[in-house]
């Protein structure tokens, strides 16, 4: 793989620890600005908001701009973003740091991944796409959990430039070692906005809005399902959520390689995979062994769905695919908060925690049903015979 993919990947590794990282600094934010746990939950909450909302109109404001340029760009707006958190004298002005680093969240990657895409040959593609996303599995397993450490040894503050450290390195790394990329001559606006037309592009996104959710309807929950539902000790549960991490890595770089040899069985594998394995919280819930392999089987499975979904919406965006792979992780932030919000519903309704597992089962019904509505309209347009060449 090109040496420019390693700048792709510090990036995102920057990227995800800045998502993940208030999650382990609760207590030394409410502490700080005298503010309640929910108040500081609306951290993660706006993130998620700002990547939605930033990622559209970031990758079109930028729609003339070389591809370089732009991902430097926006590594400038993350650095800003992170550097306002931490100098924040109130809850205010970090809550504005953490909106403006989100806003290049999406962006970043969606063009990050077509860059990736580009600097490979055509059969190793979606391999690139994985090991810029290694990037992000890498946060979730050291990036947030080093960020609580650097927190409770050092102040919250700490941690913030220890990410601004981070996104120098990457600016720097991008920089140096990607190649430019200029952008075609006919880059536009309209072009970019032009493949929506497309109906296969809005069931790709479609399917990863609905498809991923059933991972976060579940996995948000894993903490009171571990401990009320298994029985394990607060001690355990980091230990089973770093296991959770370790199947993010290994199912991220399957994924990729699976796409590779063939792209949508892959996406049909993933999607019913994740909705079996939602199911199975159910049946594991009662016992630890159980439980804790299901986990890293869940970690695993889902990951392993990012590339093949990614790859997909580039496949269908072919000619102007930076503003659809944006919008693809969007959706995959969209999806972030719908599972959790549908399994909320249940569980309040009285239901038990286990209700979350049949939630994410729904959802997944719902989300593999729409690969294979996209899947047979593609059998379909290629058994449409085309015209035969009119001899000279």
């Amino acid at each position: 793989m090109p040496i420019a993919l390693l700048a792709l990947v510090i990036s995102a590794f920057g990227i995800g620890t800045t998502e993940f990282v208030t999650m382990g600094l609760v207590p030394q934010l409410t502490a700080e600005f005298d503010v309640s746990v929910p108040t500081v939950g609306l951290l993660v909450s706006a993130y998620a908001f700002g990547v939605t909302v930033g990622a559209p109109i970031l990758t079109l404001l930028g729609a003339r701009v070389p591809r370089k340029t732009m991902l430097l760009s926006l590594m400038g707006f993350y650095l800003a973003g992170n550097l306002i958190s931490a100098l924040a004298p109130s809850y205010g002005v970090l809550m504005t740091g953490r909106i403006v680093a989100s806003f290049t969240h999406g962006a970043f990657f969606g063009i990050g991944a077509v860059v990736a895409a580009s600097l490979v040959a055509p059969e190793k593609r979606a391999r690139a796409i994985a090991l810029m996303f290694t990037g992000v599995t890498l946060a979730n397993v050291l990036g947030a959990p080093g960020g609580t450490v650097v927190g409770q040894l050092m102040g919250w503050r700490a941690a913030f430039w220890a990410i601004i450290l981070i996104g120098a390195i990457a600016f720097v790394a991008l920089w140096a070692l990607v190649p430019a990329q200029p952008r075609p001559a006919d880059a536009g606006i309209a072009r970019e906005l032009a493949v929506f037309r497309r109906p296969q592009v809005w069931l790709a996104l479609g399917m990863t809005v609905i498809g991923y959710a059933p991972v976060f309807a579940v996995y948000t929950y894993i903490e009171p399902i571990l401990r009320e539902s298994a029985g394990f000790g607060a001690a355990a549960v980091p230990i089973i959520m770093a296991l959770f991490g370790v199947g993010l890595v290994l199912g991220n770089l399957y994924g990729g390689r699976m796409a590779d040899r063939r792209l949508m069985p892959t996406v049909y594998l993933t999607l019913a995979g994740i909705t079996v394995v939602a199911g199975a919280f159910w049946f594991t819930a009662g016992s630890q062994i159980a439980i804790t392999v299901t986990v890293f089987v869940f970690g695993f499975i889902g990951f392993a769905s990012v590339p093949p979904l990614q790859m997909r919406v580039l496949n269908e965006a072919e000619g102007a695919p930076a503003l659809a792979s944006a919008a693809n992780i969007g959706a995959f932030n969209l999806g972030n908060a719908l599972g959790p919000f549908l399994s909320g519903i249940t569980i309040e309704a009285g239901l038990g925690l286990g209700s979350a597992a049949w939630v994410g089962v729904a959802l997944g019904v719902v989300g593999l049903s729409i690969a294979v509505v996209s899947g047979t309209m593609d059998r379909r347009a290629a058994r449409v015979p085309r015209p035969e060449p009119v001899p000279a």
